[in-house]
């Protein structure tokens, strides 16, 4: 037996927002949830994401604390072209969360752009630039 990934948990302050979030980028997480200490939800294809809060990490695991300085992983999501990359970069800071990087045609082929999650998570977005 070979494991496979099968999940991506994201450790979050604020459930609600976090949630608020994810859903402007796509994610299918149910409504009435906010509250909840332990939220996922499954992608097309099975891999899920899921997002606990500081009291629920550190009910598991009482010396947790949160990590500093870099990122020790950040979800992306694919846009289906350039323009589009601009497009959910514009309408998410546009709706208040923080820009990290604005898009820029990066050297390996892809635009790019990073905003950050309501915990400082890095979140990328990218599209493959045409040939």
């Amino acid at each position: 037996m070979t494991p496979r990934p099968d999940l991506i948990s994201i450790v979050t302050a604020d459930m609600a927002a976090a949630l608020a979030f994810y859903r402007r980028l796509g994610l299918d997480i149910p409504l009435g949830v906010e509250d909840e200490p332990h939220v996922e939800t499954t992608l097309p294809g099975g891999f899920r994401v899921a997002w606990d809060t500081v009291a629920t990490v550190r009910s598991l695991d009482p010396g947790w604390t949160p990590p500093q300085g870099g990122h020790p992983s950040a979800l992306a999501f694919r846009c289906e072209d350039p323009a589009e990359v601009d497009k959910v970069y514009a309408e998410l800071t546009a709706a208040g969360y923080r820009s990290h990087r604005e898009p820029w045609d990066a050297f390996w082929g892809q635009r790019y752009a990073v905003v950050l999650d309501p915990d400082g998570n890095p979140t990328d977005l990218f599209a493959p630039l045409p040939s």
